[in-house]
């Protein structure tokens, strides 16, 4: 058994739970790889075993089993940057509040190795936006993709944008906006959420377009097919507008245009047989908490 663990380097309270994996897996004797600054982190914090690290230009390849990654799913979000298109399965262990990508409880850290090795789990493919290579931004590099949403937003200025947007090359409308979210399955319980947007099974083979705050009060959250290419170009007062993968953000000038499409690859997560998204929407959005109930 290969495994890869990841964690944000600010995560102090993470130390405990990692160490208690990190017993759990020497008893299934398995091969431990650590991310370089988080192993940094641990280390200055607690007296551990020396691991190999990896970061993320090296150190994974596909014959990892697992890829444990500790945090909420910001830390999964950044995770998927070091997993890329190698298919290494991800589970997020939560040392913060519940989250919809990051499952796991803390306390509940010995599971992710014993539910692993008993085979009570299943692989859950989620797909991915991506920007398209005639209109790719070089800030990004080769990590064009986004597990949650790419989001295009005004930048230096109150003033709304225009996004001029077409579908597969046919003109569906100009959203005037704070900006426009583009969301996959995943994302539809994050950004998109919050900005009114629809819950989306993550297996549902769909993208989400999601005005962000639009000024033409008309304009709604628009469910498409995920083979749709989706082109978009921004105007307004400024020169420049923000693109958003996820966290990460780029700064471009107004006027080029950007094409999105679904990418060639997808993300894997283990979802355990005790967990599931149904469970999750139900304890994060607390349906049926109902006093009447």
């Amino acid at each position: 058994m290969k495994v890869a663990i990841y964690g944000q380097t600010y995560s102090d309270n993470s130390v405990v739970y990692v160490s208690e994996l990190l017993d759990e897996l020497r008893t299934v004797s398995a091969q431990v790889y650590v991310e370089e600054a988080f192993y940094e982190m641990l280390s200055s914090k607690e007296s551990i075993a020396s691991y190999k690290t990896f970061t993320e230009a090296a150190g994974l390849d596909t014959s990892f089993d697992m890829f444990i990654s500790f945090g909420g799913d910001g830390t999964i979000l950044r995770a998927i940057t070091f997993v890329k298109d190698l298919g290494i399965p991800i589970i997020g262990v939560n040392t913060g509040r519940l989250g919809f990508l990051s499952t796991t409880k803390k306390e509940d850290v010995r599971k992710v190795v014993k539910e692993f090795v008993n085979g009570d789990y299943r692989i859950v493919e989620r797909s991915l936006v991506e920007i398209c290579a005639d209109s790719e931004i070089e800030e990004f590099g080769d990590v064009n993709y986004a597990l949650n949403e790419i989001t295009i937003s005004r930048k230096d200025t109150t003033s709304m944008i225009t996004v001029e947007t077409y579908l597969n090359d046919e003109y569906l409308t100009s959203y005037w906006a704070d900006g426009l979210i583009v969301a996959t399955p995943t994302g539809s319980t994050g950004y998109s959420l919050s900005c009114g947007g629809p819950v989306i099974a993550p297996s549902a083979k769909s993208l989400i377009l999601t005005p962000i705050a639009p000024h033409n009060l008309n304009a709604r959250p628009l469910v498409i097919s995920d083979d749709t290419i989706i082109r978009l170009k921004v105007s307004g007062r400024e020169e420049n507008h923000l693109v958003s993968l996820d966290s990460r953000i780029a700064t471009v000038e107004n006027g080029r245009e950007i094409i999105l499409q679904k990418a060639d690859f997808n993300i894997k997560m283990i979802e355990y047989t005790s967990e599931s998204f149904l469970k999750t929407l139900r304890n994060k959005l607390l349906w049926g908490e109902d006093r009447r109930n």
